[in-house]
């Protein structure tokens, strides 16, 4: 008898052996799946599109956003992204990329910022939106993140940002510290990084924008938010919502030192 649980034990210990050998296998076998896509990803596409949209006569005014100050300086985009969301002194508000965009085509171009807010994701203005914040975000590719906090505002809005995150609510009693507030956490294939503190380069806010191979669309940091809030059964948030700027500078300050991979693809 004792001989029989010695080998019931034994067979044990190799099933998990070999089944931790075989998702190894899996894990890398997706890498080396997205790296075949990497070299095609449709996101240039889109960039395409935004770097037209940025220097095309547009909106009531007929106007160009090269004018734009996105944190730099009027019309400079390089380097960007990798700052936001930040403090705006003329808005006096802190934004992310989509919220400084939607400013700027009110201001420059005599969009109606309530309007696009409206708008459903993936249409008209808001699909434009898009592919702007795609062309931005490739134009600091391979840079290292670096949000500043020196603006009592932005100070607050880290620190909301970390509430929200941890917050547990909905029908599922779900945050978003649930999916991404441990390490070594999986769901079906997919990894979870762990976005309570900097999660390695090119991962989690790192990698947005990103092209979505299951749908064949286009992904901004706002609509990737969105679709974590539906995940946890809640409403979604409206367009460029302080709540998600909020938790864009608390996942954007614990990515700091981590490289720009946007605009990225996923499964």
């Amino acid at each position: 008898m004792k001989m029989m649980r010695q080998l019931s034990l034994l067979a044990l210990v190799c099933l998990t052996s070999v089944g931790a050998s075989a998702q190894k296998t899996t894990v890398q076998s997706i890498e080396e799946y997205r790296a075949l896509l990497a070299d095609g990803n449709p996101a240039e596409l889109f960039e395409a599109k935004g770097e037209g949209l940025w220097k095309q006569k547009r909106g009531p005014k007929n106007a160009t956003l090269e004018k734009c100050d996105l944190g730099k300086g009027p019309g400079v985009v390089k380097g960007v992204f990798v700052e936001l969301p930040r403090y705006f002194a003329d808005t006096n508000r802190v934004q992310d990329l989509e919220s400084r965009l939607v400013s700027c085509m009110e201001t420059l171009q005599g969009f109606n910022s309530a309007e696009i807010i409206k708008t459903a994701f993936g249409k008209g203005e808001q699909n434009n939106i898009t592919a702007l914040a795609t062309w931005i975000a490739a134009e600091s590719k391979g840079m290292k993140f670096n949000l500043p906090q020196s603006h009592e505002k932005e100070k607050v809005f880290y620190e909301v940002g970390k509430r929200l995150f941890f917050q547990r609510a909905g029908a599922h009693d779900f945050a978003c510290a649930t999916c991404h507030g441990k390490d070594d956490l999986r769901i079906r294939l997919q990894d979870l990084p762990n976005l309570t503190k900097n999660p390695g380069d090119g991962i989690g806010f790192a990698a947005w924008p990103a092209y979505r191979v299951s749908n064949g669309q286009m992904w901004s940091m706002q609509l990737r938010l969105n679709d974590c809030y539906r995940q946890q059964r809640f409403p979604y948030p409206g367009f460029i919502s302080d709540a998600t700027v909020a938790i864009a500078s608390y996942l954007g300050v614990n990515a700091k030192g981590a490289v720009s991979v946007a605009p990225a693809i996923k499964r």
